[in-house]
């Protein structure tokens, strides 16, 4: 299993893709990956033809090619013969939706755990790599058929993970969000991901990427610090 799980797509003031277009080139091309089978399904307020375009633009920096699983009369079909898939950001109900819809779980469930194929993932999409979309910030704009996702990985992730609590802010911090999901989930960690900073899995080892530490939360313990040096294979 090799995974590349992104919190974000953009840092703040940079372009787009631009801080982990490297980290995705190295992932790649370990696998000599030429063309990747883009999920474009997160987006909603544009169009999943600009969505490929979009990514395609970045990944031809680093020679890859972006094809797309929206292109497809047979979206599952595409995800059997792909090199590598790859899911974009957006809104994570939309993206499960459509998903579940297209019948693409067991066919990437397939690929990546049976085949070993890449997959990349940012933001929604490193939240479609957990058990369920239960940890995404995002608002329920369209209703899944259940709450679970592809369950590539035995966590959670949380991306964009935010320690702020904004002054005038009378509303809970992500930290509180995540202690709610923990109460009613008991056993289930989660990775709080902070942006600029992502997750490589390859089999059972995981590695943190970034400037950042990484915050995991379990049920009845403080929440920890770890650091792109600690040991996370634990995690899985």
């Amino acid at each position: 299993m090799r995974l590349l799980l992104i919190s974000n797509s953009t840092n703040a003031g940079e372009a787009y893709l631009e801080y982990p277009k490297r980290q995705i080139a190295d992932f790649l091309a370990a696998d000599g990956v030429k063309r990747v089978l883009f999920v474009p399904y997160a987006a909603v307020t544009f169009s999943y033809d600009d969505y490929q375009a979009k990514v395609a633009a970045r990944f031809a920096e680093f020679g890859v090619e972006v094809d797309s699983v929206h292109r497809y009369d047979n979206p599952a079909e595409a995800v059997r013969r792909a090199e590598a898939i790859v899911v974009g950001g957006g809104n994570t109900f939309h993206l499960a939706r459509t998903m579940q819809d297209q019948g693409l779980y067991e066919p990437i469930r397939e690929a990546v755990l049976a085949r070993g194929v890449p997959y990349v993932g940012w933001s929604a999409g490193s939240n479609m790599s957990c058990p369920t979309i239960c940890t995404t910030n995002d608002m329920p704009i369209v209703e899944p058929l259940s709450f679970k996702a592809l369950n590539l990985i035995s966590f959670q992730i949380n991306p964009h993970y935010l320690d702020a609590h904004p002054d005038g802010h009378a509303g809970e911090t992500r930290e509180m969000r995540i202690e709610e999901f923990l109460a009613a989930n008991k056993g289930i960690r989660v990775a709080g991901l902070r942006e600029g900073c992502m997750l490589r899995v390859e089999g059972d080892r995981v590695a943190l990427i970034g400037s950042r530490p990484l915050r995991l939360f379990r049920y009845g313990t403080e929440p920890q610090e770890l650091q792109p040096t600690d040991n996370l294979a634990g995690l899985l």
